[in-house]
């Protein structure tokens, strides 16, 4: 879930908007924003949700491919 909680905090930091007007836009409590973008957070499914949402990404969830043996 790392590179998913990377990506997020990636793009909120690209996106040039404030924390705040990311809260007020989403409905996530600045508290938690801050603790996402220090790591030592994560996010529910639907913050998740949320987060992708406002900041123009699609989460896509498929099976991994499995490494076949010789």
């Amino acid at each position: 879930m790392s590179k998913v909680l990377d990506e997020i905090r990636n793009a909120i930091e690209s996106s040039g908007t404030s924390r705040y007007a990311v809260s007020k836009a989403t409905g996530i409590p600045q508290a938690q924003l801050s603790r996402l973008m220090a790591g030592t957070s994560g996010l529910s499914i639907d913050s998740l949700e949320r987060l992708a949402d406002f900041l123009g990404l699609e989460i896509i969830i498929r099976r991994k491919q499995r490494k076949r043996s010789k």
